[in-house]
């Protein structure tokens, strides 16, 4: 379990990476806030902490001009995924933040709208040991309703409509899933889970291409089931694909590695992929482990550019782009 403060002496290697030391106050500050707090549990709850997480008529915002969306599939075929990600929210958050301070983070949890209680749970963005607090909040139901798809599009819609960040500049929109989205955005499902009122079914595909105008947007892929489902999994990529493209299809290799992959996403894009190397290096001295990260990240150009794709947050919904 990675701990809050820039303590790595219980990495793999020992002094093999120190955090920017102009962050050093910063980070023992992180480090005396979570001792105050305790040891970090994640109990397994029976319901989401709905103050924090209930999407129904709540819009979630922030000033940042770097801020990060994770959303992830907390359905049974996910198995223990969502806890591993959640694991590393201290060295996700304390990582990035050296290259952009003012990161903020909004994490989400994606069911199936047709069989879960809580298909979609987001929080607002966070910076910090607060960001605790949110991951804690998240129900991870476990349910699913078995037909190779959930509800991703009830969650894009979410955030094409609820989701403002009028300063950002290089907005990240993370998906960590394992199967399809439904073609169509159902109304009644927007009514019910999000307070909206649409009068027709709307199209996803036109929604997703809407995000990526707004987002640096990605799936990251775990390999349905137990990883030996080969066709299923060809299936969910081509689908996605057809929407996002296959660039923008990553493959998980481990539970364990699904958070160094959007780390080194992030990284590449801000011209960080050095330092993300050396931190990458110094927690992991298997050459494999290693090896495996670059490869799943091996299709994205270094320094993509930091020019903003989303524009003025209001004016730029999905919503009139596909009036």
């Amino acid at each position: 379990m990675y701990g809050w403060g820039g303590d790595t002496t219980d990495w793999k290697k020992p002094g093999g990476y120190r955090y920017d030391s102009a962050r050093a106050p910063y980070l023992d500050k992180l480090a005396a806030d979570a001792s105050i707090r305790g040891p970090r549990t994640y109990t397994r709850a029976r319901a989401p902490n709905l103050k924090l997480v209930d999407p129904k008529s709540k819009e979630i915002s922030t000033e940042s001009t770097n801020p990060v969306v994770m959303a992830i599939d907390v359905t049974g075929s996910m198995a223990e995924w969502p806890a591993e990600i959640f694991d590393r929210l201290p060295l996700f958050y304390q990582t990035l933040s050296q290259y952009r301070d003012d990161l903020e983070v909004s994490f989400a949890a994606i069911g199936d709208a047709n069989s879960d209680s809580y298909p979609l749970q987001v929080n607002d963005f966070g910076k910090g040991v607060s960001l605790e607090d949110n991951i804690k909040a998240i129900f991870p139901e476990g349910g699913g309703g078995g037909q190779i798809s959930e509800s991703y599009e009830l969650f894009g819609h979410y955030i094409a409509e609820h989701c403002n960040t009028p300063k950002a500049t290089s907005p990240f929109l993370f998906i960590f899933g394992d199967e399809k989205f439904y073609n169509q955005i159902d109304p009644s499902q927007v009514r019910h889970f999000i307070g909206d009122t649409i009068e027709a079914p709307l199209d996803s595909e036109a929604m997703w291409k809407g995000l990526m105008q707004r987002f640096n947007l990605y799936l990251l892929h775990k390999p349905y089931g137990h990883g030996n489902d080969s066709a299923t999994d060809t299936a969910v990529k081509e689908h996605w694909a057809k929407v996002l493209g296959p660039q923008r299809i990553i493959e998980l290799p481990s539970k364990e590695r699904a958070v160094d992959i959007a780390m080194g996403i992030v990284a590449k894009h801000w011209g960080q992929y050095t330092d993300f190397t050396e931190n990458l290096d110094a927690r992991q001295d298997d050459p494999s482990i290693r090896a495996s990260v670059h490869a799943s990240l091996r299709f994205i150009p270094d320094k993509l550019g930091t020019s903003s794709v989303m524009g003025t947050a209001k004016s730029r919904k999905t919503k009139s782009l596909i009036d």
